[in-house]
Formats: C-alpha cells, structure tokens, sequence
C-alpha cells in the first residue's frame, strides 16, 4: 500500500525547496570579495556562535547557582579596554594595506570619497573600497566578541544584567550583521556602524574605567548619557535611512525598511530602561526620603537601589527626632533649622 503524503506535508516540503532555491538564487549577488573571509562562506559557523551564546544563557546560570561569583577585575579591565582599543581602529586609520588588518571606516571612506546622504554599493577590488569592507566585517567580529559581556556577567552572578534588552541587542547584532557583510560590504552600511563604534568606544572606556574599582567610579557619573547617546543614534539612524529612501538611493530598500524597524525595536526598549533606571526612580527615591516612618524608607531604599548606607543614615534621623518632640510644629521648626 503506497501512503501519499498529506497536502499539509506537500505545502512544508514545497516552503522548503523554495528558500532552498532563493538561498541559492542570492549566493549568485552575494559579494564575492568576502566569500573567503572568516565566517563568510555560509552561516552556519555564526549561526552556531549564537546558539551556543544562548544555550550558555540557559546553562551558566545553572552551573553558577551553587558556586560563588568569580572575581574578574584584571581580566574585565583587559577586555573592556581591548573593546575600547579595537573599536577605535575600527572607527578610524590604521596605515596597513591589508584589507582585513582594522582598517578605519572614517578614513577609507573618505578615501573613497563616500556620501553620507546616499552611498551605493561598490562591489570592485578598488583598494579603498576593499578597505572599507575589511573595516566592516572587523565590526561584524567585534559583535560576536562582545557576546563575552553576558559570559562576565553570569560568572560573575550579576543575572540583573542579562536583560531581554541586553540578550535582543547582542544576539541579534552579530546574527544580521552577517546579513550586512555577506551582500552590502559597503555603501550605505558604513554609515551605522561608522557612528556605532565610536559611541562603543564611550561605552567601554565606561565599563573599563568602572573595572578599576571605587577610587575611579565615583567620577562615572556620567553612566546614563551613554544611553542617551545610543538613543540619539537611532533617532539619527532612521533619519538617514529616511533620507536615502526619500533620494531613491541605489541600496537594497528592503534593508533600509527593515533598518527603520530594528532601529525602532532599539528605541522602544532603550527608551523603557532609560525611564525604568533614571527618571522612574527619582520621584520615588524623593518619597523615601520624605517618608516619616523608619522601616518604610528602608524599604523603599531598598526596592529603589538605594545603598544600605543612605538606608541607614535615614532611618538614624527618623528614629532621633520622634523622641523629642513629635507633631506638624516639630517638622517646621526642624525645617527651619535645617
């Protein structure tokens, strides 16, 4: 008896063997200066980089929970400033001729003479373009190494951090990042991740400063301008993406559309932590503080990532006061004083 598959199993075999054929149908307008590079000749070497980061997501935190946190001060401090060093050299020159030995964005383009407003993809083995395509896939490889940030933060117990925003924004990076390199090596790419490294550069001279301890953090007050620096640079992403579709720029459009979405997904969620972390706390921190029971302004010192110090040092000044004097006339007299 001879079984027929279903018109359900012929629709999935048919959905199959046509993103066979269209996987093999854009190989043949894929950019032949990179097919030999690193993790250009297909994805599944990125591919599995990226499974492998999520399965450590599920994993560490299991392997860690019965362990004590590892101490990486030396080795955060070397990390953090080779993020900052490697970041730089993408953003601008190194006098090297080898396409691939961190050329500078900024200084290859500008060789090539490209437009910010629209840049169309220049797929020849001109030298400075071939410049700016090793400059591009060097950040490409710096997504994947910084998939080490989450690796830090679960062996050193610091779950918190490991955010859906921190976990979307890496693993979804180096993963179209691929996209970028495999086909647009150029052009209107140099753009984003031309201004992309030089604001990673401000981010990891952050997290390496703040490596070196208690001496030098207390001048990182600075912390939150950098999320305000990454989201003026979506604001400006779309923007100029904007700005080429409305030039009809010679550039794939259907990367600028999905550019605008992902730069908007960005500008959502980094809006969310910039309101949850800075400005959602600041009136609840001023009602702690105002708050006329101890063991209450504890609690909200606490719940808003106060120190148990300034816990401490209100609740000392709430339990004082109550023994002299109590009453609205004692709470002016005190503001008076003070």
């Amino acid at each position: 008896v001879s079984v027929h598959p279903g018109p359900a199993m012929e629709i999935v075999t048919h959905l199959i063997n046509d993103t066979i054929e269209f996987y093999k149908w854009t190989l043949t307008i894929a950019d032949k200066r990179v097919e030999k590079w690193p993790l250009m000749d297909n994805p599944l070497p990125t591919l599995a980089i990226s499974s492998s980061y999520l399965l450590f997501l599920w994993l560490g935190p299991k392997y860690m929970k019965n362990r004590e946190p590892f101490q990486l001060r030396k080795t955060l401090i070397v990390y953090n400033f080779s993020m900052v060093f490697l970041n730089f050299f993408i953003f601008k020159e190194v006098n090297y001729s080898m396409p691939l030995f961190l050329p500078s964005l900024f200084m290859a383009a500008r060789a090539a003479r490209y437009s910010y407003i629209c840049q169309r993809v220049d797929y020849s083995d001109d030298p400075n373009e071939v410049r700016v395509a090793g400059a591009l896939w060097w950040y490409f490889i710096s997504k994947g190494i910084e998939y080490l940030d989450t690796v830090f933060f679960i062996l050193r117990k610091k779950f918190s951090q490991v955010t859906f925003l921190h976990v979307y924004h890496h693993c979804s990076m180096f993963t179209l990042w691929w996209i970028g390199i495999k086909w647009v090596a150029g052009g209107q790419s140099f753009f984003g991740a031309h201004m992309n490294a030089l604001i990673h550069v401000l981010m990891y001279l952050y997290y390496g400063l703040a490596s070196c301890g208690p001496k030098i953090q207390k001048y990182l007050w600075w912390k939150k301008y950098l999320t305000i620096i990454q989201m003026i640079q979506f604001h400006v992403t779309i923007g100029h993406t904007a700005l080429s579709l409305y030039v009809n720029c010679d550039f794939p459009h259907w990367m600028h559309y999905s550019l605008i979405c992902y730069a908007i997904t960005f500008i959502i969620l980094f809006g969310n932590f910039y309101y949850q972390t800075y400005r959602r706390q600041q009136p609840m921190r001023r009602d702690a503080s105002s708050s006329s029971k101890a063991t209450k302004a504890l609690s909200n010192g606490s719940l808003n990532g106060l120190s148990k110090a300034n816990g401490a040092a209100l609740t000392g000044s709430k339990e004082e006061k109550p023994q002299e004097n109590s009453g609205r006339r004692k709470r002016k007299g005190r503001a008076k004083r003070d």
